[in-house]
């Protein structure tokens, strides 16, 4: 048992994914990767040191809602929980990880704040994370495209459907673009399958120029719905669990667990002046309120 967790520690970061039955957290909680990650490749964590490099290497290939709790990891892996306490501590610091709250709200208008642990193979510093928690984290470039897009595969895959409406390469490539409106309309792959196929007149004898004219003319309304707002989240100290926004939590910890002190405000005293200005103020509103007094007293 010992040497299986020791193998599975040490895979590499682009080994396959795990199937070791490690649990998952209660739901709602447990690990969330972080959005926009590059491709998995076998140098990620090549910048840690071996221990924090082969925890990582395991968390990265866990599924989201897999428990990450220092106990779990402490049972699944060769390392204690001081160990592990203090990994994943300084994969905090690497930023790699971050730990905090988000606000979700259910259908039925109800809200409730969940706890959260936000990994990511790719190392993000405190401007992204800061970022992350406004809902606008910036994507990472020079990320790849996928080989063929969406649009591309629905089209090519209409000669199955209707064999009329077999495309070339290259007729896919040219009218791939026309569909990203439906798409960002809302319009599912069988919705816009048979809009296109439904109602075919025989022969066809272009099909790509009946495929251009059907996507330019059905092509359906923009649904009305409220703008989405930006997920509310919070980060934590991972030491002491303080919540805070990102600015006062550089790396992941607070003033005080990085041993700094708060800055001391001293007031700077008013002059002699001033005082006997304001002092002089007072004295004639009191004078003031006693005249008045008197004028309404009964005789």
């Amino acid at each position: 048992m010992a040497d299986a967790k020791l193998s599975a520690a040490f895979l590499p970061a682009h080994a396959t994914p795990l199937d070791s039955g490690h649990p998952m957290a209660k739901p709602g909680y447990g690990k969330r990767a972080a959005p926009d990650e590059l491709p998995r490749t076998a140098h990620d964590f090549a910048h840690l040191p071996p221990r924090e490099a082969a925890i990582a290497a395991y968390i990265d290939r866990l599924p989201n809602g897999a428990d990450i709790s220092v106990k779990t990891l402490a049972k699944n892996l060769m390392y204690g929980q001081c160990a592990l306490r203090t990994a994943l501590n300084n994969l905090q610091q690497a930023g790699h990880l971050r730990r905090g709250r988000e606000k979700l709200t259910a259908d039925s208008g109800g809200s409730q704040w969940i706890t959260r642990t936000w990994f990511t193979r790719t190392a993000r510093d405190d401007d992204w994370w800061a970022s992350f928690t406004r809902g606008d984290a910036p994507q990472e470039p020079h990320k790849p495209p996928p080989t063929r897009s969406r649009a591309h595969i629905l089209l090519a895959a209409l000669g199955r459907t209707a064999p009329a409406l077999s495309l070339s390469q290259a007729d896919c490539a040219t009218l791939a673009p026309l569909l990203t409106p439906w798409f960002e309309r809302g319009a599912t792959d069988e919705y816009v399958r048979q809009a296109l196929t439904s109602g075919l007149p025989t022969p066809v004898h272009s099909p790509a120029a009946l495929l251009r004219t059907r996507l330019r003319d059905k092509l359906p309304p923009e649904p009305e719905a409220a703008p989405a707002r930006p997920p509310l989240r919070i980060l934590e100290c991972a030491d002491c669990g303080v919540p805070g926004p990102p600015e006062v939590l550089p790396g992941g910890f607070c003033r005080a667990c990085r041993g700094e002190r708060a800055p001391v405000h001293t007031r700077t005293p008013l002059p002699a002046a001033a005082v006997h200005h304001r002092a002089a103020e007072i004295r004639a509103a009191m004078y003031q309120q006693r005249q008045e007094h008197q004028e309404r007293a009964p005789v």
